[in-house]
This record gives C-alpha cells, sequence and structure tokens, in this order.
C-alpha cells in the first residue's frame, strides 16, 4: 500500500499541470451544446483506427463512423446497422442480408457489390490474426441482388454475429463510411454530425442546421488530461479507461458516483514471447506462472466486482466443461513459491544465471503498479525483470488486455496460439485445426477441449485477471450503459433535461 501511495503523489504534480493547460470548453457546461467527449488514446487512433486496433480510441472513432452490417447496442446487444434485417438459413449456414439505403461521403449510394468485396477483404485480414475463429467456415461472400448479400459457410458458425459487429468489420471507402456520424471538422478536436442530416444524402430536404445536442465534440487524448477536463465540466464523458489509469482517479478527486466499470470478459495476462533455453523450458513457465502472487494484485486495483484469475477462460463458455486449473491451483502462496524456487535452483545448476526478462508493458501508473508486484515475486524465486515498452519486438513477456469480441473458448485460445506469436504447444495448435475442420459438433468441442487443456499446461500464457475497463459518465448525460462489450455508441447519448 505504500508503494501505491508513493505512485500517487508523484502523479499529483502531472494532473496540476494538466489542469493549468487544459483548454476551457464552455460547450461541455451549456445544457443545449454538443456533447464533448474524451476517449483515452493518440491521434493516430482517430486519424489509423484500422492500424491501431484494438485501442478503445480507434475502436471508437470506427464505430462512429463506420458500420458493419450490424452492430452492438450499449448493452451489448446485436443491432442492425448497415443491415436493416437479416435471415439465417440452410442450419446456420447461409446468413442472408437486406442492406438499408445508405451514401459514401461523396454522396453514392452505398451498394450490394461494394459491401461484399470490403466484407470479405475484412474477413481475410480477420482470418491472418483469428485463423480458428468464426470466420474460419466463411465459403463466400456474394451479392445477390443491388440491396442484398449472402454469406455461405460450409458449417454452422454462432457467433458469426458478435464477430460482424467488431469496430475490425467496420464497411469504409477510402473517403470514410456510413455513419452514424461524419468528421465535419479535424483538428485538435473532432467535431461529429449525424449521417442521417448530412448533405451527402442527395434526397434530403431538411435543410435545418443539425441541433448542437447532437452533434459529438471528439478527443482522443491521455488519460489525465482526459480525467482533468471531465473534472472540470469541460466534457461530459471519458471512455476507454483501463488497469494502466486507474490509479489517476483518486488524485484528481473525481466524484465516485462518476465511475462507471463495464463488466467485460477476456484476457488481461502475460503472454510468454521470448525464446531461448530459459522459456524454453516447461518447468521454467510454470514457476513464473505459480510465482505471481494474485492477492496482492487484487489489493493493488480494489475494483468492485473484479477478479483475479490463475487460468486462461474465465467461465465455460462454449467449452462443455469448466476450464481446466493450473496443476497447482490447490497450493499456497508458500508452497507454490517454494516450489517455483527449487526449480529455479536447478535450472541455474544446469545453465548458470538466467538471463534479464523483459517485460513489456503499457505507460500509466497502474502498468508502474503491476510492474512493481511481477519485479517482486520472480525476484522471489531468482529471476530479474526489466520494463520495457508495449511496442517493443523482442520482449520475453508482454501484456495482453484485450476484451473477448464474442463468447467462445476459440478467440481466448487464438488470440494466445502460435498464430500470434505467443509460445504455444505445437499439439494444442493441432487439435483447434482438426476442431476447425470437424463437420460434427461434439467431435469439435472434444478437440477443442483438448487444446484447452494442453495450453494451460503449457503455461505460454499467465493470466491475472479479467480487463478492467472503466469510463466516466457527468451527471447531465442520459443513455450511458455499462457494457459487457466496452462498447458506448455515441448515438445513444443524450442530455438530462434541466
Amino acid at each position: 500500500m505504500s508503494a501505491r501511495l508513493s505512485l500517487l503523489r508523484r502523479y499529483r504534480p502531472l494532473f496540476t499541470a494538466v489542469a493549468m493547460f487544459a483548454t476551457i470548453g464552455s460547450c461541455a457546461r451549456q445544457s443545449s451544446g454538443p456533447v464533448v467527449v474524451s476517449v483515452v488514446g493518440d491521434r493516430e487512433d482517430v486519424t489509423k483506427p484500422l492500424q491501431q486496433l484494438p485501442d478503445p480510441a480507434a475502436k471508437l472513432i470506427l464505430e462512429a463512423t463506420a458500420q458493419g452490417l450490424v452492430s452492438f447496442d450499449a448493452s451489448g446487444e446485436i443491432l442492425p446497422a448497415l443491415a436493416q434485417r437479416w435471415i439465417v438459413e440452410d442450419e446456420g449456414r447461409s446468413y442472408i442480408f437486406r442492406l438499408r439505403r445508405a451514401f459514401w461521403p461523396d454522396g453514392t449510394r452505398v451498394t450490394a457489390n461494394d459491401v461484399a468485396r470490403m466484407l470479405l477483404s475484412r474477413i481475410v485480414a480477420q482470418r491472418r490474426l483469428d485463423p480458428d475463429g468464426p470466420f474460419d467456415a466463411v465459403q463466400s461472400v456474394v451479392p445477390m441482388t443491388g440491396e442484398v448479400i449472402e454469406i455461405k459457410l460450409t458449417v454452422a458458425r454462432p457467433f458469426l454475429l458478435q464477430m460482424l459487429a467488431q469496430p475490425q468489420m467496420a464497411i469504409l471507402s477510402r473517403e470514410g463510411g456510413t455513419g452514424p456520424y461524419r468528421v465535419a471538422q479535424q483538428g485538435k478536436a473532432l467535431f461529429l454530425t449525424p449521417v442521417d442530416r448530412a448533405a451527402s444524402d442527395r434526397d434530403a430536404v431538411d435543410d435545418e442546421p443539425v441541433p448542437p445536442s447532437q452533434t459529438r465534440v471528439l478527443r482522443a487524448e491521455s488519460a489525465a488530461l482526459a480525467v482533468i477536463r471531465f473534472r472540470e465540466g469541460q466534457a461530459a464523458l471519458v471512455l476507454g479507461g483501463r488497469f494502466a489509469d486507474l490509479p489517476l482517479l483518486l488524485p484528481a478527486g473525481v466524484e465516485r458516483d462518476a465511475v462507471r466499470t463495464d463488466p467485460v470478459q477476456g484476457l488481461l495476462g502475460l503472454a510468454v514471447t521470448g525464446r531461448g533455453k530459459l522459456l524454453d523450458d516447461d518447468y521454467v513457465r510454470a514457476a513464473i506462472n505459480m510465482a505471481i502472487d494474485r492477492a496482492s494484485l487484487s489489493a493493488l486495483f480494489p475494483l468492485g466486482g473484479w477478479a483475479t484469475s490463475e487460468q486462461i477462460l474465465p467461465s465455460a463458455l462454449d467449452l462443455g466443461r469448466s476450464p481446466t486449473a493450473p496443476a497447482w491451483a490447490g497450493q499456497s502462496m508458500d508452497e507454490r513459491r517454494a516450489l517455483a524456487s527449487a526449480t529455479m535452483t536447478r535450472w541455474r545448476a544446469d545453465n548458470g544465471d538466467p538471463p534479464t526478462l523483459r517485460i513489456a508493458l503499457p505507460d500509466g501508473p497502474g502498468a508502474t503498479l503491476l510492474f512493481g508486484l511481477l519485479r517482486r515475486d520472480l525476484a522471489a524465486i531468482g529471476l530479474t525483470v526489466q520494463r520495457v515498452p508495449l511496442a517493443q519486438k523482442d520482449a520475453d513477456l508482454r501484456l495482453i488486455d484485450e476484451v473477448a469480441p464474442y463468447d467462445s473458448v476459440l478467440w481466448y485460445l487464438g488470440r494466445i496460439g502460435c498464430a500470434r506469436a505467443v509460445h504455444c504447444s505445437d499439439a494444442a495448435d493441432a487439435a483447434l485445426q482438426t476442431a476447425s475442420l470437424a463437420s460434427e459438433n461434439d467431435n469439435r468441442i472434444a478437440h477443442i477441449s483438448q487444446a484447452e487443456a494442453l495450453m494451460q499446461a503449457h503455461n505460454g500464457y499467465i493470466a491475472l485477471g479479467a480487463p478492467i475497463r472503466w469510463s466516466l459518465v457527468s451527471k447531465r448525460l442520459n443513455g450511458f450503459q455499462s457494457s459487457r462489450r466496452a462498447r458506448h455508441p455515441l448515438n445513444h447519448l443524450f442530455r438530462r433535461p434541466n
């Protein structure tokens, strides 16, 4: 706890400096003005969003300006988007979508040919990242008429719609997407105007100006600046908060009632991405995993409803059984640490002193707290560590902090599998590939179950807990809902009447 207080004192001058330079945004104080939103991120997140996924700001600008066939609502349920309706036929192997009337930013009509071509390109790109996910069974994407497209599958994939609702599946041309907003002006802030009032709709006859309350002012900025802007009443909403920025809230003096957390599931943990004699040793990876004191981690981030984890999966999902627990799950922390220390003593006797492990973490005080815990726990078993930037290519352990896009064990295993350059089990990868080719559901589940058990035993991923996602919401704002997808559509927000 003393380390945490020391860190908070260290960041207090930052808040003072940020407050001095924050721009006074009077529109956020006016009940009739635009809804001003800050999202944690930087300029590239909103100017090159497809390249910056899964950053929160990149997701937000994509869902605000470029719809997919379907989308998530504020509670995480599937809604029509570019497709106004759809039907599922052939026992789940055919999805037929009827497109709504939509226009590109240059005013030309969106056609089924456009959508089919762009959607297939997105699917091919996603397959490279998630080869065993819902798109593995996509056989074709074809336009049936000018307003209807069909996605044909070789076998049914129940999570197809959830994946189609992801920001990376947005349909957009070089000029942009189909809304629900268009960027009217771009500088340090983005000014978003509703598409259905935009001049690109050539049949629009309503020339009245868009009411300011229907527009959005969006800034992608550091968490510290976003928190201060909110505290000073210059923003009604802050999105994209993660564990790395959570300790900023206390010294900033933000009211507790303004903090909202999302009940998300996904991965928050360390992927083993290094190679060599040390990390190629199965017993060493297990020793690293068992040495980490998750109870201390929970004390660093005392957030209601958040729990740590020692296993890959948060629940059974579609596994057909309870997730596999680590072999050491029932042991006390002292027993685990003694076993891990013995492993490192044997390794050192055979190989000499182990190299320093480079741990890639994001910026932010929460990540500093996490690194301090990892350094302490791994030092207790004879390992030294060095913190490196998340972008560093040659890290030995790399933090993964992602919300699951669909509710299947396949995403979890695929995200930490061989295709993502994580230290992986060849046998587990083969089982996943076999599952992908299986035509019978029971056979598919059996191979997925085998892969999950092998991955847990391999210790290529060190689970810490569920991702943390938080927002700051003004009392003046209605329509915000906690989301199990951490998705908060800007067009679902409105101001509370005075």
